[in-house]
């Protein structure tokens, strides 16, 4: 059974980096497909960063130069999203989520329970 697991949230300054992780055990694949999303209160959620089996990477335009999603290279069932120069904008639940067709993206996500992120002035 697949099971998706985030951590490393927490509050920054306007500026600052946080680099989130997210486990995704029980697959059978090396690599998967597999997306950070974010919601922040009041508003739906949104795609930020995603990444696909073969290792093509994709990015919110509110998001392009600053985040950067990877796959570690030792322990494969461990996805990053590194995010720099963070803003006030980007505080909200982080997600992430692993497409059920892994290694193929469909759009079916298993989603972990999330990860706050807060940036403050």
């Amino acid at each position: 059974q697949v099971q998706v697991v985030e951590s490393g949230g927490g509050s920054v300054q306007v500026g600052g980096s946080l680099r989130l992780s997210c486990e995704i055990s029980g697959y059978t694949y090396e690599r998967a497909c597999m997306r950070w999303f974010r919601q922040a209160q009041g508003k739906s959620r949104e795609m930020v960063a995603g990444i696909a089996a073969g290792g093509a990477t994709t990015y919110a335009d509110s998001v392009k130069g600053r985040f950067t999603i990877s796959q570690d290279s030792e322990k494969t069932t461990l996805y990053y999203l590194q995010m720099n120069s963070l803003k006030f904008e980007d505080t909200a639940m982080y997600y992430c989520a692993y497409d059920r067709s892994s290694p193929f993206c469909s759009g079916d996500y298993l989603w972990g329970h999330g990860t706050q992120v807060t940036v403050s002035t």
